[in-house]
């Protein structure tokens, strides 16, 4: 049996005219054509019931189509694509159910347009197709395929943010220079920053940041409920590191000053030299924070303290060379370190970060919780 199948995803007909669906038969299908069309004769839905009735009729005529034809009219409902569907595909069950036959059931399915064609592969799971027919008023031609494709469009939000938000950002140049030119602003001022956000919002896109970004804002707020302390202590490391470039780059200034130009490896160890120790207290800030989120979680192991030690160490390496390599400045109180100084500090770091690893495994043997007997 081949079945002639209108669909009407939103439900036009009932909606409209009052009638229940699904409708079966080909003079119940022309008879709902006829009350749609009285009830509203622009809808585009009386032409795909109509069809749908010449669609069988020339079947029928066809001498070709050595089976049983029937037609029946579908619909879905007002509003979600997902419920609509949900309900063609159930009316198409209850037509299946309906026709009477020994055959093998396909379907040609008539639509007004791409909105009703989202609902073939329901329809296809159910019954085979032959065949999707598109009606179209000739007068316009593709209008509603495109005004349904750029409300698709628009409804994503994805795609939404990528074309109107630099389009926003373009409509904006120019109120933006007529407030600028009020102001006295330079009009190329405006520009450049106008420029500035449209390349920052296109790289931003183009390196697929977003989930970066929104993956990160979840984990802050998610610590923010959970009552996490290494949001305070991050704020206060970044804080110590703040004040560790500042600090370095002062420094810095004042041996440029007292011993005049300095080779790129006398800069690099006086900043390092500088700054060391507040990356250092940076890092012992934050390792104990996630510490101490570790032991109120119940997961704390004794290895973890390594963590604060292993950043003296480093720190205290890294100022053992960055101090060898200084430059000679009296004036500005920077004197580099003797060799002896060096290998001391190499030879501290070293054995503080072997001692750390090895008290805290002897300490994790000796207390780490015994396992539970099956």
């Amino acid at each position: 049996m081949l079945l002639v199948l209108p669909v009407d995803l939103d439900d036009d007909l009932g909606r409209k005219t009052g009638l229940s669906t699904p409708v079966i038969g080909r003079e119940e299908v022309e008879a709902a054509a006829v009350a749609l069309a009285t009830a509203d004769p622009e809808d585009s839905d009386v032409n795909v019931l109509f069809q749908a009735v010449h669609a069988h009729e020339e079947l029928l005529a066809d001498d070709a189509v050595d089976e049983e034809v029937a037609v029946a009219a579908v619909t879905g409902v007002d509003g979600s694509d997902v419920q609509a569907n949900r309900k063609v595909g159930e009316e198409v069950d209850t037509v299946l159910a309906a026709l009477s036959t020994a055959e093998d059931v396909r379907a040609v399915v008539i639509t007004d347009g791409a909105q009703d064609e989202s609902v073939l592969p329901v329809i296809r799971s159910r019954v085979p197709l032959d065949g999707v027919r598109r009606v179209v008023v000739r007068q316009a031609q593709d209008l509603e395929s495109m005004y349904y494709t750029m409300k698709q469009v628009l409804a994503d939000p994805e795609t939404r943010g990528t074309i109107l938000v630099p389009l926003g950002v373009l409509l904006l140049v120019y109120p933006f220079s007529v407030i600028a030119g009020l102001l006295e602003i330079p009009g190329a001022a405006v520009l450049g920053v106008v420029s500035a956000l449209l390349g920052l919002y296109t790289l931003f896109r183009g390196l697929g940041l977003e989930e970066t970004v929104d993956t990160a804002a979840e984990r802050v707020r998610n610590s923010l409920y959970a009552g996490r302390v290494t949001i305070i202590t991050y704020v206060v490391a970044l804080a110590l590191l703040v004040v560790g470039g500042v600090q370095g780059y002062e420094t810095l200034t004042a041996v440029s000053e007292a011993a005049g130009s300095l080779t790129v490896e006398n800069a690099a160890a006086v900043f390092v030299h500088a700054a060391v120790q507040w990356a250092a207290a940076a890092g012992i800030t934050s390792s104990l924070g996630q510490v101490t989120d570790e032991y109120l979680a119940d997961r704390f192991r004794w290895r973890y303290l390594n963590a604060p030690f292993y950043v003296v160490a480093i720190a205290v390496v890294l100022y053992g060379l960055s101090g060898y390599f200084l430059p000679v400045a009296p004036a500005a109180g920077v004197t580099p370190l003797a060799l002896d100084r060096l290998a001391a500090t190499l030879t501290a770091g070293t054995l503080l970060g072997v001692l750390s690893t090895l008290t805290f495994a002897v300490a994790e043997s000796w207390f780490a919780p015994e396992a539970e007997p099956a």
